[in-house]
């Protein structure tokens, strides 16, 4: 029993550390770190909102993870692997800038690997989701997400404080290419440490052929279907707005990276505060109950950013983040668990799989929907119909429908119906 105990903490502590070094790789290849790069390489607004949105369509390979892994023994080795080639992928990433190669090479570099890499990433997702949650009991799930929530956002206020100051410093020096040469070294540090940080949890045992028989039972499971459908919705809000975010921050709201890392302390600051009090209302009530409150505010800051300008920028940016932060505080942790609700075992990693790969794809599709409209009217000289209107503030008002719509949706066919 006692050994049980200390492989099980062992699991969760080292889950945590994981999870932590992960967020740090992503926040610096997602919002407006990514748009630095494809800033320095000549993309479009339109087109850096598309491959941010990547990172949703990418989640459309995690149903090749059921397959790559059918005759795995284990999922340790696999996942560890993938996981640092994705991670070497986006050191790479970071280097293009400064390569001497022409225009269109540098291009077709930079999609090959932004895009090999979270393929890669979404074939271990599943895998590696499904291994570190067998070593936290079913009743203590909400609480901790939470803490694992808190300790990378703590981690996070640090890390973007320090990365926007280096940023900024360089850039004010006339040195933009050490940016970018200081941000792959950064990138491979985090994935050598986010290696070390697996090899200590133990191992699990594949169940053959497990996986692929509860993956065809759930497609006819309408519980199931409804659960997924509020990712599936989720993503069409949120992927037709926030990917165009990043862009914005810096061009037309004109904030400095120290400016947003600052912010990025807000939101972490806010998360930290609302994670625990959301994950323990999971545990006690619902996570059906507890994200249709998180989806409420998630409208309220979509609709904020509705009148968000560049002469109010600031306030009422910095307004939407924190809301943003409080729903995010529960979403990510309720559209996962409502699986694990619902699925048992085995079949959790292809229900996971399935549920971002819809989801991925709806977001996907959201965006580059968007982005025609977002190029139209930048191309009008950010107006439409004779309104003078900034493309953020069209797609933020898109969502906060699509979000209305989705709370709806939640308490009709989601909350007090699982079973």
């Amino acid at each position: 029993m006692k050994r049980e105990w200390d492989r099980n903490e062992k699991g969760r502590l080292f889950g945590i550390i994981e999870a932590a070094l992960e967020y740090f790789i992503s926040i610096l290849v997602t919002g407006a770190y990514l748009a630095r790069i494809t800033s320095a390489l000549g993309f479009s607004d339109s087109l850096t909102g598309i491959l941010s949105s990547f990172v949703s369509l990418g989640c459309l390979f995690q149903l090749g993870s059921i397959f790559v892994f059918r005759k795995q023994k284990g999922v340790k080795k696999p996942v560890i692997a993938m996981m640092l080639v994705n991670q070497l992928l986006f050191a790479i990433v970071y280097l293009i800038p400064v390569f001497s190669l022409p225009s269109a090479a540098k291009t077709a570099l930079f999609l090959v690997c932004f895009v090999s890499a979270y393929i890669v990433s979404n074939l271990a997702v599943p895998q590696k989701s499904g291994w570190l949650i067998s070593f936290v009991s079913d009743r203590a799930r909400g609480i901790y997400t939470a803490k694992k929530e808190m300790v990378s956002l703590l981690g996070g206020m640090i890390f973007t404080f320090i990365a926007g100051n280096v940023i900024d410093r360089m850039e004010s020096a006339g040195n933009t290419r050490m940016v970018f040469v200081i941000g792959s070294i950064t990138v491979f540090a985090l994935m050598a440490l986010h290696a070390f940080s697996l090899i200590p949890v133990g191992e699990i045992k594949a169940e053959a052929g497990g996986e692929r028989a509860k993956f065809k039972t759930l497609l006819k499971d309408r519980m199931f279907v409804k659960i997924v459908m509020v990712n599936v919705i989720w993503h069409i809000a949120s992927c037709a707005a926030t990917p165009f975010y990043g862009a914005y921050q810096i061009k037309e709201l004109g904030f400095s990276m120290t400016f947003i890392s600052i912010l990025s302390i807000a939101y972490s600051v806010v998360r930290m505060a609302v994670s625990p009090a959301l994950g323990r209302f999971a545990d006690r009530h619902s996570f059906a109950s507890m994200v249709s409150i998180c989806f409420m505010i998630a409208g309220a800051g979509f609709l904020v950013n509705c009148f968000t300008v560049p002469e109010n920028g600031r306030i009422l940016f910095t307004a939407y983040y924190c809301l943003s932060a409080a729903s995010m505080g529960g979403i990510n942790s309720a559209v996962s668990n409502l699986i694990y609700d619902h699925v048992k075992g085995a079949g959790r990693a292809g229900a996971i799989a399935v549920s971002s790969a819809l989801g991925g794809a709806a977001g996907f599709l959201s965006t580059c929907l968007m982005s025609p409209v977002v190029e139209l009217i930048q191309k009008n000289g950010n107006t439409l119909f004779g309104m003078k209107l900034y493309p953020a503030q069209f797609v933020s008002f898109t969502a906060f429908l699509i979000t209305c719509l989705l709370i709806v949706y939640v308490r009709v066919f989601v909350v007090g119906k699982r079973g």
